[in-house]
């Protein structure tokens, strides 16, 4: 597995529009009687970088040292900005504009639901001063970075060819790679990059042609466009359908995506040019860095509002990933603390994680049942399974008839099921205490006080649900049917 600690002795710089994303969360249950409109109850606010902010809050979440210049306002939402920016561990390199505000977007937020945005902002090319203090701060902050990205999200800083030339051309003579997010129809002023990475819709609007359903014509199209522009790479991510990374020579790479669910996409290009600048950084090549920035959109998308890659969610990733690569049947089962690591982002996204568990020895109707009612209470399904020892212990010398991996292999297979972990206890309570998961199911054979686990998860804010058995069925009686 590649070594993602490497990230903390590279620095990436970072270069776009900066703002500020607002978030007011809350909760809408009627309409006004002033207006055919909801009324939210606002509930809680946050504050989070946008724009190449968010960018750099990607590259922080993998821990990897990061430097943001841009331009802001000289007020009270650019001082907050810079705040939020050392909170999270980034270095701001701000030029201060008394001309035109810090860029602020709000979003008003409703049961998961974006109900409107409200924009503050004066975007216009920069003036010829802003410009040289912009170049001036990449001169003197270049020499200590491994890789640039420029973020261009049509605010000023990057619409004239000026800026983004010279700082294309520097990056060229140091060897540095410098990967551009891009804006508009007119990608000349992003001449000599060493990869651009539009989204589907970027790449229509620059090419001129409709690729979104054509794979022969975006491969022809992406070619013609990386050679005219003269670039090393370049990178057409294309939202459920995965990644197209178009190279030198015919060399190209179709990525598949890796998402399973999808809350929200807001984000998910910063995260994909974050994290491809990162794997280049650790000296990946560029199909290996394509590959992990494609996983890690695949986290960030199950995710609720703007919320940046970290690197236990993306390490976990990972090692899920080898796990697949040794075999496709238990690509589901994880060690603990990838579990734990896993259960926490699923949560942290609004998703209501469920934990049931058993020895699941010959899978029989009765378990699938079961496991079919606990998937019901909630988003995911994590299944603890006792390893061979603990059943043993539990149920004589004679058991299990299958094996711990066998047995966690059939459960990864059933589509309820989304995670599997073993654990070596005769009971689960110490898995459950790692976990905390949400709902913790067991069957209406146990009453609420014989439940393992019960004080730890209602604790927490959970509940247990007790689910009805589907009667005739168990792993003894199979296996006395069987010697018969």
């Amino acid at each position: 597995m590649m070594d993602l600690a490497a990230l903390s002795d590279k620095r990436i710089l970072v270069i776009g529009d900066v703002m500020l994303d607002r978030y007011l969360w809350g909760d809408a249950t009627r309409i006004s009687p002033e207006a055919p409109v909801p009324v939210v109850h606002v509930l809680q606010r946050s504050e989070v970088p946008g724009g190449a902010g968010n960018v750099a809050s990607n590259l922080a979440g993998l821990q990897c040292p990061v430097s943001l210049l841009g331009v802001r306002g000289d007020d009270d939402t650019g001082n907050r900005l810079e705040d939020i920016l050392r909170q999270k561990g980034i270095e701001p390199l701000f030029q201060i504009s008394r001309s035109r505000p810090t860029i602020t977007k709000t979003r008003i937020m409703a049961r998961g639901q974006q109900l409107l945005r409200l924009d503050e902002e004066q975007p216009r090319t920069l003036s010829q001063e802003l410009e040289s203090r912009i170049i001036a701060g990449f001169e003197q902050h270049i020499s200590r970075c491994n890789g640039v990205v420029l973020s261009d999200y049509g605010k000023g800083l990057l619409q004239t060819p000026g800026v983004c030339q010279h700082i294309i051309d520097g990056c060229n003579r140091r060897r540095i790679p410098v990967l551009v997010d891009p804006k508009g129809a007119d990608w000349t002023r992003y001449q000599n990059a060493t990869c651009i990475t539009p989204n589907t819709a970027e790449f229509v609007l620059a090419s001129g042609a409709d690729v979104s359903r054509d794979a022969g014509a975006l491969r022809r199209i992406a070619a013609e466009i990386r050679s005219r522009f003269g670039l090393e790479w370049l990178l057409v991510t294309r939202g459920d359908q995965g990644m197209y990374l178009c190279g030198a020579a015919n060399t190209s790479l179709d990525i598949p995506a890796r998402a399973r669910e999808v809350f929200d996409v807001s984000g998910a290009g910063d995260t994909v040019i974050a994290t491809l600048a990162a794997g280049l950084a650790i000296r990946l090549s560029f199909a290996q860095a394509a590959q992990l920035a494609n996983m890690a959109a695949g986290i960030v998308v199950g995710k609720l509002g703007t919320q940046p890659i970290t690197r236990p969610e993306l390490a976990t990733a990972l090692q899920l990933n080898d796990i697949q690569r040794e075999d496709a049947t238990t690509g589901k089962i994880a060690p603990l603390e990838s579990a734990r690591i896993l259960v926490k982002s699923w949560q942290s996204s609004g998703q209501k994680v469920v934990f049931t568990n058993g020895c699941y020895d010959l899978l029989h109707p009765g378990h699938i049942h079961l496991l079919h009612q606990s998937r019901n209470q909630g988003d995911r399904l994590v299944v603890g399974v006792n390893t061979d020892a603990s059943v043993q212990r539990l149920k004589g010398p004679t058991r299990p008839i299958l094996t711990e991996r066998d047995r966690a292999s059939i459960l990864g297979a059933l589509a309820c099921v989304d995670l599997v972990v073993l654990f070596d206890e005769d009971t689960p309570l110490q898995l459950i205490r790692q976990l905390k998961p949400d709902v913790l199911v067991k069957g209406a054979d146990y009453r609420l006080d014989q439940v393992v686990g019960r004080d730890v998860v209602e604790s927490c804010g959970g509940r247990v649900f007790l689910a009805p058995l589907l009667s005739g069925y168990s792993t003894t009686g199979i296996i006395s049917k069987a010697k018969i």
